[in-house]
């Protein structure tokens, strides 16, 4: 499927940011090799229904600094051909022919939205961890024996645990100083997340305490596009409360001694950190999920590594004790991260040893 006299070619492509910051640790493996060509695309059409705006394949990579040489348009990606292509959401997209498709999934978390049919389009699943693999044979989609699924972890959360970050480096981007606890608030994109309804009255009693630096890292494509939050909540940024930018949130969970979120897969990557959590209960949201028929699962992990809360006044109580009580489901924390990821800080190795086997590679 290689160019005639050329080197196997490897195609990524999605529709929002996040997927590739899922693959960017790969990408920074692969790029400067001369055994393969690495070809980016994606991007999506503008939805006026939902009031999704329309982005290029070269706007999607922009933020990344990838060379243009690299990216092509979904319409020049979907006339090549590809001997292997990697994809972070279910839906994906693909070239006119490929040998190999694999899905690297873009996270997980309860609501577990990746478990179902569609998936099955891939040839390979390279999933997260033990518990996405039992979800897949529990929900006999596949067989525990089936090829497809390959055991690998999940690249983007090396770094959460690798020793390569510095909390004083992020702080100190942010403009805080350290003296105070810091909080993470990074509500899911869903509609009905905690932020429609108490995370913005949540995020005000915080802030009023004068007790705590806050960080807010939005969803990079939430579902609501007629609520302009970043604008909304401008009134409560100041030097203590930053609203982040960054589309890749593991700098800032590094950072966090708390983490505030409701449905969010953020929840099982901090697990890897046994800090503490606080969830914003969003009953509107589950009960939607239910109704989907998705493998929301509240059972198993759930919110069990921390405390939830249903009132902003109870939320703020939460905090501060969950602070203080830090050690607090600690056990259930460290048997969720086990059971959650593979190969913690190596994943984006063995998914690279994956792909030089798959395209039989020599081993860099």
């Amino acid at each position: 499927m290689s160019r005639a006299g050329g080197v196997p070619r490897i195609l990524f492509a999605g529709y929002a940011p996040v997927h590739f910051v899922c693959f960017r640790p790969i990408y920074e493996r692969l790029r400067r090799r001369r055994d393969v060509e690495l070809v980016l695309s994606g991007g999506r059409e503008a939805d006026p229904l939902t009031g999704v705006p329309a982005l290029s394949a070269r706007e999607l990579y922009a933020p990344f600094r990838i060379p243009s040489a690299r990216i092509v348009t979904l319409g020049q990606m979907g006339r090549q051909r590809f001997d292997l292509v990697l994809s972070a959401h279910v839906s994906g997209y693909f070239p006119r022919q490929d040998r190999v498709r694999a899905q690297l999934f873009h996270g997980v978390s309860f609501r577990n939205m990746a478990v179902r049919r569609d998936v099955l389009v891939y040839d390979r699943l390279l999933l997260v961890g033990p518990y996405m693999r039992r979800l897949f044979t529990d929900q006999q989609l596949l067989r525990e024996e089936d090829p497809r699924l390959v055991d690998i972890g999940f690249p983007k959360l090396d770094r959460l645990v690798d020793g390569s970050l510095s909390r004083r480096a992020i702080l100190n981007r942010l403009g805080f100083s350290g003296r105070r606890p810091v909080l993470l608030y990074a509500p899911t994109g869903q509609k009905d997340n905690s932020l429609e309804h108490t995370g913005e009255a949540v995020l005000q009693r915080l802030r009023a305490t004068r007790r705590y630096d806050i960080m807010i890292k939005l969803h990079d494509h939430p579902r609501d596009r007629l609520t302009n939050w970043p604008a909304r909540l401008r009134p409560l940024l100041d030097r203590h409360t930053r609203l982040v930018h960054d589309y890749d949130v593991v700098p800032y969970l590094f950072a966090a001694d708390l983490l505030l979120t409701d449905a969010s897969s953020v929840s099982n990557e901090f697990s890897l950190l046994d800090r503490p959590m606080v969830f914003l209960d969003v009953p509107q949201l589950l009960a939607a999920m239910q109704k989907k028929e998705v493998a929301l699962d509240l059972d198993t992990w759930g919110r069990k590594g921390g405390v939830t809360t249903r009132w902003p006044d109870e939320t703020v109580e939460a905090v501060a004790w969950s602070l203080a009580h830090p050690r607090q489901a600690s056990a259930t924390r460290r048997a969720m991260a086990r059971d959650l990821f593979f190969n913690p800080g190596r994943a984006t190795a063995a998914a690279v040893r994956w792909v030089e086997s798959t395209l039989d590679l020599a081993a860099h």
